[in-house]
Protein backbone atom coordinates (compact mmCIF):
# COMPACT_ATOMS: atom_id res chain seq x y z
CA UNK A 1 0.00 0.00 0.00
CA UNK A 2 2.74 2.30 0.88
CA UNK A 3 6.53 1.90 -0.49
CA UNK A 4 9.21 4.10 0.94
CA UNK A 5 12.76 4.23 -1.00
CA UNK A 6 15.78 5.67 -0.06
CA UNK A 7 13.89 7.87 2.38
CA UNK A 8 15.99 10.86 4.28
CA UNK A 9 15.12 14.07 6.59
CA UNK A 10 17.76 16.26 7.44
CA UNK A 11 17.70 19.29 9.78
CA UNK A 12 20.77 22.24 10.14
CA UNK A 13 22.45 19.19 8.18
CA UNK A 14 21.76 16.79 11.01
CA UNK A 15 20.55 13.43 9.88
CA UNK A 16 17.36 12.18 11.56
CA UNK A 17 17.31 9.29 9.42
CA UNK A 18 18.44 8.53 6.19
CA UNK A 19 18.23 4.87 3.63
CA UNK A 20 14.77 3.92 4.79
CA UNK A 21 12.99 1.53 2.81
CA UNK A 22 10.30 0.06 4.02
CA UNK A 23 7.09 -1.56 2.09
CA UNK A 24 3.20 -1.02 4.31
CA UNK A 25 0.93 -3.56 3.48
CA UNK A 26 -2.98 -3.62 4.06
CA UNK A 27 -4.20 -6.31 6.79
CA UNK A 28 -0.90 -5.49 8.62
CA UNK A 29 -0.45 -2.75 11.98
CA UNK A 30 2.72 -1.29 12.66
CA UNK A 31 3.65 0.33 15.82
CA UNK A 32 6.19 3.52 14.91
CA UNK A 33 8.56 3.30 18.14
CA UNK A 34 12.14 5.26 18.99
CA UNK A 35 13.07 7.56 21.74
CA UNK A 36 11.37 10.87 22.12
CA UNK A 37 13.14 13.36 19.63
CA UNK A 38 14.00 10.03 17.27
CA UNK A 39 11.21 11.17 14.33
CA UNK A 40 8.31 9.53 15.43
CA UNK A 41 5.69 11.93 14.43
CA UNK A 42 7.62 13.68 11.69
CA UNK A 43 7.97 10.29 10.27
CA UNK A 44 4.41 10.13 10.21
CA UNK A 45 4.13 13.38 8.29
CA UNK A 46 6.28 12.53 5.70
CA UNK A 47 4.10 9.37 5.56
CA UNK A 48 0.80 11.16 5.02
CA UNK A 49 2.33 14.19 2.49
CA UNK A 50 2.09 17.23 5.36
CA UNK A 51 6.34 17.36 5.15
CA UNK A 52 8.95 16.75 2.49
CA UNK A 53 11.50 14.53 3.17
CA UNK A 54 15.14 15.55 2.30
CA UNK A 55 15.48 13.15 -0.19
CA UNK A 56 13.65 9.87 -1.47
CA UNK A 57 10.28 9.38 -2.29
CA UNK A 58 6.59 7.40 -0.61
CA UNK A 59 4.53 5.99 -3.03
CA UNK A 60 0.59 4.77 -3.14
CA UNK A 61 -2.01 3.61 -5.46
CA UNK A 62 -3.60 7.01 -6.49
CA UNK A 63 -6.89 5.09 -5.65
CA UNK A 64 -6.07 4.30 -2.15
CA UNK A 65 -7.48 7.11 0.45
CA UNK A 66 -6.08 8.16 3.95
CA UNK A 67 -6.60 9.31 6.89
CA UNK A 68 -4.73 10.79 9.70
CA UNK A 69 -5.32 11.59 13.30
CA UNK A 70 -5.68 15.57 13.78
CA UNK A 71 -4.02 16.68 16.77
CA UNK A 72 -5.44 20.35 15.75
CA UNK A 73 -8.21 20.01 19.05
CA UNK A 74 -9.77 23.88 17.82
CA UNK A 75 -8.94 23.06 14.32
CA UNK A 76 -13.23 22.06 13.94
CA UNK A 77 -15.06 24.46 16.32
CA UNK A 78 -16.69 25.90 13.62
CA UNK A 79 -18.38 22.39 12.92
CA UNK A 80 -20.60 20.07 14.15
CA UNK A 81 -19.67 16.87 15.36
CA UNK A 82 -21.37 14.83 12.51
CA UNK A 83 -19.91 17.07 10.45
CA UNK A 84 -16.54 16.95 12.07
CA UNK A 85 -16.89 13.33 11.51
CA UNK A 86 -17.68 13.01 7.88
CA UNK A 87 -14.93 15.20 6.85
CA UNK A 88 -13.03 12.20 7.58
CA UNK A 89 -14.17 10.75 3.75
CA UNK A 90 -13.29 14.00 1.96
CA UNK A 91 -15.13 13.16 -1.54
CA UNK A 92 -17.94 12.08 1.02
CA UNK A 93 -18.50 15.38 2.66
CA UNK A 94 -17.57 17.40 -0.60
CA UNK A 95 -20.71 15.39 -2.39
CA UNK A 96 -22.83 16.05 0.70
CA UNK A 97 -22.11 20.05 0.15
CA UNK A 98 -22.83 19.66 -3.59
CA UNK A 99 -25.90 18.34 -3.12
CA UNK A 100 -27.35 20.67 -0.65
CA UNK A 101 -25.65 23.55 -2.56
CA UNK A 102 -27.63 21.88 -5.63
CA UNK A 103 -31.31 21.49 -4.05
CA UNK A 104 -31.29 24.74 -2.17
CA UNK A 105 -30.79 26.70 -5.47
CA UNK A 106 -33.64 28.57 -6.79
CA UNK A 107 -32.88 27.96 -10.23
CA UNK A 108 -32.59 24.03 -10.50
CA UNK A 109 -31.88 23.52 -14.18
CA UNK A 110 -31.87 20.14 -15.66
CA UNK A 111 -28.31 19.90 -15.63
CA UNK A 112 -28.11 20.65 -12.09
CA UNK A 113 -30.65 17.62 -12.06
CA UNK A 114 -28.37 15.62 -14.18
CA UNK A 115 -25.22 16.41 -12.01
CA UNK A 116 -27.20 15.76 -8.88
CA UNK A 117 -28.41 12.51 -10.23
CA UNK A 118 -24.62 11.29 -10.73
CA UNK A 119 -23.55 12.59 -6.93
CA UNK A 120 -26.45 10.86 -6.04
CA UNK A 121 -24.98 7.28 -7.62
CA UNK A 122 -21.59 8.22 -5.81
CA UNK A 123 -22.87 9.06 -2.81
CA UNK A 124 -24.88 5.65 -2.51
CA UNK A 125 -21.67 3.47 -3.92
CA UNK A 126 -20.04 5.42 -0.68
CA UNK A 127 -22.05 4.34 1.48
CA UNK A 128 -23.48 8.12 2.53
CA UNK A 129 -26.68 6.87 3.27
CA UNK A 130 -25.50 5.08 6.35
CA UNK A 131 -23.27 7.97 7.24
CA UNK A 132 -24.12 9.34 10.21
CA UNK A 133 -25.74 5.70 11.48
CA UNK A 134 -22.00 4.61 10.85
CA UNK A 135 -20.46 8.08 12.62
CA UNK A 136 -23.10 7.31 15.48
CA UNK A 137 -21.92 3.85 16.30
CA UNK A 138 -18.35 5.31 16.25
CA UNK A 139 -19.07 7.67 19.00
CA UNK A 140 -21.35 5.39 20.91
CA UNK A 141 -18.00 2.53 20.72
CA UNK A 142 -15.69 5.38 21.77
CA UNK A 143 -17.95 6.53 25.23
CA UNK A 144 -19.94 8.79 23.88
CA UNK A 145 -23.47 9.88 23.63
CA UNK A 146 -24.56 9.73 19.68
CA UNK A 147 -27.05 12.82 20.24
CA UNK A 148 -23.86 14.62 20.71
CA UNK A 149 -23.54 14.21 16.35
CA UNK A 150 -25.98 17.36 16.15
CA UNK A 151 -23.62 19.35 18.92
CA UNK A 152 -21.10 22.38 18.06
CA UNK A 153 -17.14 21.11 18.32
CA UNK A 154 -16.41 24.61 20.02
CA UNK A 155 -19.10 23.13 23.20
CA UNK A 156 -17.16 19.90 23.83
CA UNK A 157 -14.54 19.30 26.56
CA UNK A 158 -10.77 18.62 25.48
CA UNK A 159 -11.62 14.69 26.37
CA UNK A 160 -14.95 15.07 23.93
CA UNK A 161 -12.54 16.62 21.42
CA UNK A 162 -10.19 13.83 21.47
CA UNK A 163 -12.57 11.05 21.08
CA UNK A 164 -14.21 12.65 17.86
CA UNK A 165 -10.93 13.61 16.07
CA UNK A 166 -10.28 10.03 16.35
CA UNK A 167 -13.90 9.10 15.19
CA UNK A 168 -12.85 11.28 12.04
CA UNK A 169 -9.83 9.59 11.76
CA UNK A 170 -11.84 6.01 11.53
CA UNK A 171 -14.97 6.93 9.89
CA UNK A 172 -15.66 5.47 6.50
CA UNK A 173 -13.21 2.44 5.69
CA UNK A 174 -10.28 4.43 4.62
CA UNK A 175 -6.90 2.09 3.47
CA UNK A 176 -4.90 3.28 5.41
CA UNK A 177 -4.75 5.06 9.17
CA UNK A 178 -1.99 6.90 10.50
CA UNK A 179 -2.75 7.32 14.29
CA UNK A 180 -0.30 9.41 16.31
CA UNK A 181 -0.77 8.55 20.48
CA UNK A 182 -4.41 7.45 19.51
CA UNK A 183 -5.21 6.35 23.40
CA UNK A 184 -4.26 9.77 24.93
CA UNK A 185 -6.98 10.88 26.99
CA UNK A 186 -8.73 7.76 26.06
CA UNK A 187 -10.90 5.77 29.36
CA UNK A 188 -10.11 2.07 29.61
CA UNK A 189 -13.31 0.83 27.63
CA UNK A 190 -12.41 3.23 24.82
CA UNK A 191 -8.89 2.18 24.73
CA UNK A 192 -10.32 -1.79 24.52
CA UNK A 193 -13.15 -0.51 21.62
CA UNK A 194 -10.22 0.73 19.48
CA UNK A 195 -8.06 -2.50 20.13
CA UNK A 196 -10.92 -4.63 18.71
CA UNK A 197 -11.53 -1.83 16.24
CA UNK A 198 -8.07 -1.79 14.34
CA UNK A 199 -8.14 -5.37 14.86
CA UNK A 200 -11.35 -5.88 13.03
CA UNK A 201 -9.75 -3.42 10.11
CA UNK A 202 -8.64 -4.83 7.04
CA UNK A 203 -6.66 -1.67 5.59
CA UNK A 204 -2.72 -1.27 7.36
CA UNK A 205 -2.44 1.07 10.38
CA UNK A 206 0.58 2.99 11.35
CA UNK A 207 0.47 3.98 14.95
CA UNK A 208 2.99 5.87 17.00
CA UNK A 209 1.60 5.00 20.58
CA UNK A 210 3.81 5.35 24.48
CA UNK A 211 0.86 2.45 25.19
CA UNK A 212 2.28 -1.00 24.99
CA UNK A 213 -0.30 -3.02 26.52
CA UNK A 214 -1.92 -1.31 23.27
CA UNK A 215 0.84 -2.05 20.87
CA UNK A 216 1.07 -5.75 22.04
CA UNK A 217 -2.51 -5.89 21.31
CA UNK A 218 -2.78 -4.50 18.23
CA UNK A 219 0.70 -4.65 15.99
CA UNK A 220 1.71 -7.21 13.51
CA UNK A 221 5.34 -5.05 13.38
CA UNK A 222 7.23 -2.74 15.09
CA UNK A 223 9.18 0.04 13.04
CA UNK A 224 11.89 0.95 15.05
CA UNK A 225 13.94 4.43 15.01
CA UNK A 226 17.29 4.54 16.11
CA UNK A 227 20.71 4.61 15.27
CA UNK A 228 19.29 7.08 12.49
CA UNK A 229 17.97 4.39 10.38
CA UNK A 230 14.25 3.12 10.61
CA UNK A 231 13.88 -0.79 10.36
CA UNK A 232 11.21 -2.92 10.85
CA UNK A 233 10.38 -6.16 12.59
CA UNK A 234 7.80 -8.62 12.65
CA UNK A 235 5.67 -8.99 15.95
CA UNK A 236 4.25 -7.06 18.87
CA UNK A 237 6.18 -4.83 21.12
CA UNK A 238 7.10 -7.27 23.91
CA UNK A 239 8.80 -9.89 20.89
CA UNK A 240 10.52 -6.17 19.63
CA UNK A 241 11.85 -5.75 23.23
CA UNK A 242 13.55 -9.19 24.28
CA UNK A 243 14.70 -9.54 20.68
CA UNK A 244 16.44 -6.50 21.44
CA UNK A 245 18.07 -7.39 24.55
CA UNK A 246 19.13 -9.99 23.41
CA UNK A 247 20.72 -8.94 20.40
CA UNK A 248 22.44 -6.40 22.75
CA UNK A 249 23.76 -9.19 24.73
CA UNK A 250 24.72 -11.02 22.45
CA UNK A 251 26.51 -7.88 20.28
CA UNK A 252 28.03 -7.04 24.13
CA UNK A 253 29.27 -11.04 24.43
CA UNK A 254 30.69 -10.56 21.03
CA UNK A 255 32.32 -7.76 22.22
CA UNK A 256 33.84 -8.61 25.24
CA UNK A 257 35.62 -12.03 23.66
CA UNK A 258 37.09 -9.45 21.37
CA UNK A 259 38.58 -7.49 24.44
CA UNK A 260 39.89 -9.83 25.87
CA UNK A 261 41.58 -11.46 23.14
CA UNK A 262 43.74 -8.44 22.59
CA UNK A 263 44.50 -7.94 26.36
CA UNK A 264 45.58 -11.80 26.29
CA UNK A 265 47.75 -11.13 22.80
CA UNK A 266 49.28 -7.82 24.28
CA UNK A 267 49.75 -9.77 27.35
CA UNK A 268 51.84 -12.37 25.40
CA UNK A 269 53.67 -9.42 23.34
CA UNK A 270 54.85 -8.00 26.85
CA UNK A 271 55.82 -11.27 28.26
CA UNK A 272 57.98 -12.23 24.98
CA UNK A 273 58.82 -9.40 23.14
CA UNK A 274 62.40 -9.49 24.40
CA UNK A 275 62.59 -13.29 24.16
CA UNK A 276 64.35 -13.84 20.59
CA UNK A 277 63.27 -17.60 20.48
CA UNK A 278 59.80 -15.86 20.69
CA UNK A 279 60.31 -13.28 18.77
CA UNK A 280 59.11 -14.16 15.27
CA UNK A 281 55.58 -15.35 17.38
CA UNK A 282 55.78 -11.73 19.02
CA UNK A 283 55.62 -10.03 15.70
CA UNK A 284 52.97 -12.27 14.68
CA UNK A 285 50.86 -11.78 16.88
CA UNK A 286 51.10 -7.66 16.86
CA UNK A 287 49.84 -7.89 13.41
CA UNK A 288 46.99 -9.87 14.69
CA UNK A 289 46.43 -7.53 16.74
CA UNK A 290 46.57 -4.34 14.43
CA UNK A 291 43.99 -6.45 12.29
CA UNK A 292 42.25 -6.93 15.37
CA UNK A 293 39.44 -4.30 15.48
CA UNK A 294 37.14 -4.13 19.00
CA UNK A 295 33.45 -2.94 16.45
CA UNK A 296 31.98 -0.40 19.18
CA UNK A 297 28.36 -0.54 20.12
CA UNK A 298 26.61 2.35 17.94
CA UNK A 299 25.69 5.30 19.61
CA UNK A 300 22.21 4.55 19.80
CA UNK A 301 19.46 7.23 20.63
CA UNK A 302 17.91 5.16 23.12
CA UNK A 303 18.63 6.46 26.96
CA UNK A 304 17.39 3.98 29.81
CA UNK A 305 17.14 5.94 33.06
CA UNK A 306 17.53 4.02 36.42
CA UNK A 307 14.41 3.91 38.91
CA UNK A 308 15.37 2.52 42.40
CA UNK A 309 13.47 3.96 45.68
CA UNK A 310 15.00 2.29 48.13
CA UNK A 311 13.50 2.46 51.94
CA UNK A 312 15.36 3.87 54.92
CA UNK A 313 13.31 1.64 57.09
CA UNK A 314 10.64 -1.22 57.01
CA UNK A 315 6.86 -0.24 57.66
CA UNK A 316 5.12 -1.94 60.58
CA UNK A 317 1.91 -3.77 60.35
CA UNK A 318 -0.46 -0.25 60.84
CA UNK A 319 0.02 1.58 57.18
CA UNK A 320 -3.08 3.35 56.51
CA UNK A 321 -6.83 3.56 57.67
CA UNK A 322 -9.12 5.44 55.98
CA UNK A 323 -12.87 6.05 57.43
CA UNK A 324 -15.95 7.36 55.56
CA UNK A 325 -14.14 10.32 53.76
CA UNK A 326 -16.21 12.42 51.16
CA UNK A 327 -15.24 16.00 49.28
CA UNK A 328 -16.95 17.92 46.83
CA UNK A 329 -15.21 19.82 44.47
CA UNK A 330 -17.34 22.56 42.81
CA UNK A 331 -20.42 21.58 43.66
CA UNK A 332 -19.44 17.81 42.36
CA UNK A 333 -19.36 15.02 45.07
CA UNK A 334 -16.31 13.22 44.02
CA UNK A 335 -15.39 11.32 46.93
CA UNK A 336 -18.65 9.47 48.55
CA UNK A 337 -17.96 7.53 52.19
CA UNK A 338 -14.57 6.27 50.90
CA UNK A 339 -13.42 3.70 53.45
CA UNK A 340 -10.08 1.17 53.38
CA UNK A 341 -7.14 -0.23 55.19
CA UNK A 342 -4.10 -0.58 53.48
CA UNK A 343 -1.97 -3.49 54.59
CA UNK A 344 2.10 -4.17 54.51
CA UNK A 345 3.26 -5.25 50.97
CA UNK A 346 -0.12 -3.72 49.20
CA UNK A 347 0.34 -2.02 45.96
CA UNK A 348 -2.78 -0.59 45.40
CA UNK A 349 -4.53 0.42 41.83
CA UNK A 350 -6.96 3.16 42.13
CA UNK A 351 -9.30 3.22 39.11
CA UNK A 352 -12.00 5.11 38.62
CA UNK A 353 -14.69 6.73 35.93
CA UNK A 354 -14.00 9.97 37.29
CA UNK A 355 -9.89 10.11 37.61
CA UNK A 356 -10.39 13.54 39.78
CA UNK A 357 -11.92 11.12 42.74
CA UNK A 358 -8.87 9.12 42.41
CA UNK A 359 -6.39 12.96 42.27
CA UNK A 360 -8.76 14.10 45.58
CA UNK A 361 -7.93 11.27 47.21
CA UNK A 362 -4.23 11.24 46.77
CA UNK A 363 -4.35 15.22 47.74
CA UNK A 364 -6.26 14.44 50.99
CA UNK A 365 -3.97 11.73 52.23
CA UNK A 366 -1.04 13.86 51.31
CA UNK A 367 -2.78 16.63 53.52
CA UNK A 368 -2.58 18.96 50.31
CA UNK A 369 -6.51 19.45 50.98
CA UNK A 370 -8.55 18.33 53.79
CA UNK A 371 -11.91 15.91 53.74
CA UNK A 372 -15.82 17.13 53.84
CA UNK A 373 -15.70 14.04 55.84
CA UNK A 374 -14.43 11.35 57.35
CA UNK A 375 -10.51 11.00 58.55
CA UNK A 376 -8.16 9.04 58.14
CA UNK A 377 -4.34 8.03 60.03
CA UNK A 378 -1.06 7.16 58.80
CA UNK A 379 0.60 4.14 60.62
CA UNK A 380 3.62 5.76 62.94
CA UNK A 381 6.08 3.57 61.45
CA UNK A 382 5.08 5.29 58.08
CA UNK A 383 7.03 7.46 55.54
CA UNK A 384 5.39 9.19 52.30
CA UNK A 385 6.44 10.25 49.00
CA UNK A 386 3.98 12.03 46.78
CA UNK A 387 4.33 11.97 42.61
CA UNK A 388 0.83 14.38 41.35
CA UNK A 389 -0.47 14.58 38.70
CA UNK A 390 0.25 18.52 37.93
CA UNK A 391 3.74 19.09 39.27
CA UNK A 392 3.21 22.80 38.11
CA UNK A 393 3.52 24.04 41.37
CA UNK A 394 7.06 22.79 41.93
CA UNK A 395 8.45 24.14 38.41
CA UNK A 396 6.05 27.72 38.46
CA UNK A 397 7.60 30.98 38.62
CA UNK A 398 11.14 28.91 39.29
CA UNK A 399 14.36 30.44 38.25
CA UNK A 400 16.33 27.48 39.96
CA UNK A 401 18.30 25.10 37.77
CA UNK A 402 18.02 21.42 38.15
CA UNK A 403 20.49 20.84 40.48
CA UNK A 404 19.65 23.81 42.66
CA UNK A 405 15.83 22.47 42.05
CA UNK A 406 16.39 19.25 44.04
CA UNK A 407 18.86 20.29 46.36
CA UNK A 408 15.85 22.12 48.23
CA UNK A 409 14.50 18.86 49.41
CA UNK A 410 17.63 17.28 50.05
CA UNK A 411 19.31 17.09 53.60
CA UNK A 412 22.75 16.44 51.71
CA UNK A 413 23.61 19.02 49.33
CA UNK A 414 27.01 18.54 48.46
CA UNK A 415 26.73 18.27 44.64
CA UNK A 416 28.13 14.62 44.20
CA UNK A 417 25.25 13.03 46.24
CA UNK A 418 22.81 14.98 44.37
CA UNK A 419 24.32 14.49 40.77
CA UNK A 420 23.91 10.75 41.45
CA UNK A 421 20.13 11.14 41.98
CA UNK A 422 19.96 13.20 38.73
CA UNK A 423 22.05 10.95 36.97
CA UNK A 424 19.86 7.94 37.26
CA UNK A 425 17.43 10.18 35.52
CA UNK A 426 19.76 11.38 32.64
CA UNK A 427 20.78 14.57 34.38
CA UNK A 428 24.35 14.72 33.57
CA UNK A 429 27.16 17.11 32.64
CA UNK A 430 26.00 20.25 32.35
CA UNK A 431 22.61 19.26 32.06
CA UNK A 432 21.91 19.96 35.62
CA UNK A 433 22.89 23.50 35.49
CA UNK A 434 19.74 23.66 32.86
CA UNK A 435 16.91 26.39 34.04
CA UNK A 436 13.45 23.69 35.61
CA UNK A 437 11.49 26.57 33.70
CA UNK A 438 12.12 25.50 29.99
CA UNK A 439 11.80 21.65 31.32
CA UNK A 440 9.92 19.36 28.36
CA UNK A 441 6.80 17.40 30.20
CA UNK A 442 9.51 14.26 30.57
CA UNK A 443 11.89 16.09 31.99
CA UNK A 444 9.71 17.22 34.61
CA UNK A 445 8.72 13.81 35.54
CA UNK A 446 11.83 12.76 35.72
CA UNK A 447 12.85 15.64 38.33
CA UNK A 448 9.97 14.53 40.50
CA UNK A 449 11.15 10.93 40.67
CA UNK A 450 14.89 11.88 41.70
CA UNK A 451 13.54 13.98 43.79
CA UNK A 452 11.07 10.60 45.31
CA UNK A 453 13.95 8.49 45.10
CA UNK A 454 16.40 10.78 47.37
CA UNK A 455 13.49 10.61 50.58
CA UNK A 456 13.65 6.73 50.67
CA UNK A 457 10.04 6.35 52.04
CA UNK A 458 8.32 3.18 52.86
CA UNK A 459 5.18 3.92 51.13
CA UNK A 460 4.60 5.77 47.56
CA UNK A 461 1.44 7.80 46.23
CA UNK A 462 1.79 8.03 42.61
CA UNK A 463 -0.47 9.72 40.24
CA UNK A 464 -0.42 9.14 36.60
CA UNK A 465 3.58 8.80 36.80
CA UNK A 466 4.01 7.50 33.34
CA UNK A 467 2.29 11.00 31.50
CA UNK A 468 5.10 12.76 29.56
CA UNK A 469 7.68 9.86 29.25
CA UNK A 470 8.79 7.57 26.48
CA UNK A 471 8.48 3.95 26.30
CA UNK A 472 11.70 3.28 27.72
CA UNK A 473 11.39 5.63 30.74
CA UNK A 474 7.66 4.17 31.25
CA UNK A 475 9.40 0.76 31.27
CA UNK A 476 12.19 2.15 33.98
CA UNK A 477 9.07 3.05 36.07
CA UNK A 478 7.66 0.41 36.02
CA UNK A 479 10.54 -2.46 36.70
CA UNK A 480 11.20 0.31 39.40
CA UNK A 481 8.01 -0.11 41.53
CA UNK A 482 7.74 -4.13 40.52
CA UNK A 483 10.81 -3.80 42.10
CA UNK A 484 9.99 -1.54 45.37
CA UNK A 485 9.32 -3.49 48.57
CA UNK A 486 7.22 -1.05 50.65
CA UNK A 487 3.82 -0.40 49.79
CA UNK A 488 2.42 1.86 46.49
CA UNK A 489 -0.73 3.37 45.99
CA UNK A 490 -1.40 4.57 42.35
CA UNK A 491 -3.49 5.58 39.62
CA UNK A 492 -2.38 5.29 36.18
CA UNK A 493 -4.22 4.65 32.33
CA UNK A 494 -1.85 2.21 31.69
CA UNK A 495 -2.84 -1.29 31.48
CA UNK A 496 0.54 -3.02 31.47
CA UNK A 497 1.88 -0.63 34.53
CA UNK A 498 -1.30 -1.90 36.60
CA UNK A 499 -0.94 -5.49 35.48
CA UNK A 500 2.56 -5.86 37.01
CA UNK A 501 2.51 -3.61 39.79
CA UNK A 502 -1.28 -4.12 41.38
CA UNK A 503 -2.22 -7.25 43.82
CA UNK A 504 -4.95 -5.29 44.82
CA UNK A 505 -7.60 -2.77 42.98
CA UNK A 506 -9.91 -0.35 44.53
CA UNK A 507 -12.43 1.40 42.50
CA UNK A 508 -13.54 4.53 43.98
CA UNK A 509 -16.98 4.82 42.73
CA UNK A 510 -20.49 7.35 43.46
CA UNK A 511 -21.59 5.12 46.46
CA UNK A 512 -17.56 4.52 48.20
CA UNK A 513 -15.17 2.08 47.11
CA UNK A 514 -15.07 -1.16 45.54
CA UNK A 515 -11.77 -3.55 46.86
CA UNK A 516 -10.47 -6.36 45.29
CA UNK A 517 -7.23 -8.10 46.01
CA UNK A 518 -6.28 -9.25 42.72
CA UNK A 519 -4.70 -8.39 39.26
CA UNK A 520 -5.90 -5.89 36.99
CA UNK A 521 -6.87 -8.25 34.07
CA UNK A 522 -8.56 -10.35 36.95
CA UNK A 523 -10.48 -6.72 37.72
CA UNK A 524 -11.77 -5.77 34.34
CA UNK A 525 -12.88 -9.25 33.65
CA UNK A 526 -15.27 -9.13 36.13
CA UNK A 527 -16.48 -5.99 35.08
Amino acid sequence: MITVSDLALSFNGQNLFSNVNLLFQGGNCYGVIGANGAGKSTFLRILSGELEPSKGEISMDAKVRMSVLKQDHYAFDEFTVLETILQGNPRLYEILKQKDELYNKPDFSEEDGNLAAELEAEFAEMGGWDAETDAGKLLQGLGLDNMMLYSQMSALSEKEKVKVLLARALFGQPDIILLDEPTNGLDIKSISWLEDFLLDYEGAVIVVSHDRHFLNNVCTHIVDIDFTKIKMYVGNYDFWYESSIMMQRLMNDQKKKAEDKIKELQAFIQRFSANKSKSKQATSRKKLIDKLTVEEMPASSRKYPYVGFVMDREPGKEILAVEGISKTIDGVKVLNNVSFRVAKGDKIAFVSENEIANTTLFKILTEEIEPDEGTFKWGVSTSQSYFPADNSAYFNNCDLSIIKWLEQYSSDTHETYLRGFLGKMLFSGDDVNKPVKVLSGGEKVRCMLSRMMMFGSNVLLLDQPTNHLDLESITAVNDGLIDFKGVILFASHDHQFIQTIANRIIEVTENGCIDRMCTYDEYLESK
